[in-house]
């Protein structure tokens, strides 16, 4: 077995050098982002003006982009860190937050992936709307199951030449050719905000840590964030002592119980 070949490989891998995670993420998410992603073993940085994105992409190992809360500024810093991280042939990662609400988050979302993200991760809703479907989506809530969104995910990935990943019950992940789902999680994560987003970023990290293989690198977030879900719901009362619970659950995952726990399974 490669040293590298399984999730729990690849969280020891990350733990053992911690990636630079630059993260253009959302107001909402930027707090919560940056624990995940501590508790996790990575090291995050929340560069996202103009003036230094496209820098700072250039020194970090990988870019996460989430368009929650956009503005003209942000686009401009979210544009040249994609630019600078491609041209530096550093993986990065788009998360196109409700992009179909307006014609501002349309037109934002459509110059990202003419930059072309190595990895896209969504809800259902949001994937099915990125490869020209009808979603149910309203806002950032997924209206729509992530079974619906199977083809759409598999059609956008040979598109884009990209790792898809549909995030919500059971996760789906696809290159084009492989897909795989992964089953785990907690009903209390979609009433917790911002771990969505926080996803995006570990998925970044995990990309930076295993870039030969970001198929692999995606489905080990999202499993590390399965279990961890888990393990928090374990002793949760409700939304908010999950919250820091799934901290706790993330930074005491080892690499043993991780590739004992996943679930993943050929789709």
């Amino acid at each position: 077995m490669q040293t590298r070949s399984t999730p729990g490989a690849m969280l020891k891998a990350m733990r053992e050098k911690p990636p630079l995670v630059q993260c253009i993420t959302n107001y909402v998410a930027m707090n919560v982002a940056a624990n995940v992603l501590l508790a996790a073993g990575a090291s995050p940085a929340m560069v996202h003006a103009a003036e230094e994105a496209g820098e700072f992409a250039g020194l970090a190992s990988a870019l996460t982009v989430n368009i929650g809360t956009l503005s003209t500024q942000w686009i401009d810093g979210m544009q040249a860190a994609a630019k600078a991280a491609t041209s530096a042939g550093k993986p990065w990662v788009l998360d196109p937050v409700a992009h179909y609400a307006t014609a501002f988050r349309r037109d934002a979302v459509a110059a990202l992936l003419a930059l072309k993200p190595t990895i896209i991760r969504g809800n259902a809703s949001e994937i099915i709307a990125l490869a020209g479907g009808e979603s149910r989506g309203q806002g950032v809530d997924s209206r729509d199951p992530v079974e619906q969104a199977e083809g759409s995910a598999r059609w956008l990935a040979e598109r884009q030449q990209a790792v898809v990943a549909v995030t919500g019950a059971v996760d789906f992940v696809t290159d084009g050719e492989r897909a795989v789902r992964i089953t785990g999680g907690s009903a209390l994560m979609p009433q917790v905000t911002a771990l969505g987003c926080s996803l995006t970023c570990l998925v970044g990290a995990f990309a930076a840590t295993v870039p030969e293989d970001l198929f692999g690198a995606t489905v080990a977030a999202l499993a590390t964030f399965a279990i961890a879900g888990e393990e928090a719901a374990l002793g949760a009362a409700g939304p908010g002592s999950f919250a820091w619970r799934f901290l706790d659950a993330l930074n005491a995952l080892d690499a043993e119980t991780l590739d004992a726990r996943a679930r993943i399974s050929a789709a």
